[in-house]
């Protein structure tokens, strides 16, 4: 698809994540309800998962034709492993109200992490040695 259908879509698609970031944040407020922390940290997470999906875009463009294919798939193996990780640290609190709030700041740290690692790729070209 190409031509104006195409920007069309973009454009859909782009403004169907920005509201749900802006709901997500809208119900937030510091020390108000469990649902309105819980908001929170879902702001919070998507502001960090955005930041790293940034970065790791401008890592792919500064990186040779041979070394992205390395960074896709160790990148993808850590988003499993991200979710795979805060689900199971988390998995004693499902039952509670604010399990949402503390599933989410877990995948903030671990997002926020991440940045160390990306920017090793960005000055070496490869993964540090701890991720090979």
């Amino acid at each position: 698809m190409t031509g104006p259908r195409a920007a069309a879509l973009a454009l859909l698609l782009c403004l169907a994540g920005t509201a749900a970031w802006a709901q997500a944040g809208s119900a937030c407020r510091e020390g108000g309800t469990v649902d309105e922390t819980n908001a929170c940290a879902v702001r919070d997470y998507q502001e960090a998962d955005t930041a790293i999906q940034v970065l790791y875009g401008d890592v792919m463009r500064a990186l040779s034709a041979h070394e992205r294919p390395a960074l896709r798939q160790d990148h993808a193996a850590w988003q499993r492993e991200r979710i795979t990780q805060c689900k199971q640290a988390q998995r004693a609190q499902e039952a509670k109200p604010e399990w949402p709030r503390l599933y989410h700041a877990c995948l903030t740290a671990q997002t926020q992490a991440r940045r160390s690692v990306l920017m090793y790729w960005l000055h070496h070209g490869e993964a540090p040695p701890q991720n090979k």
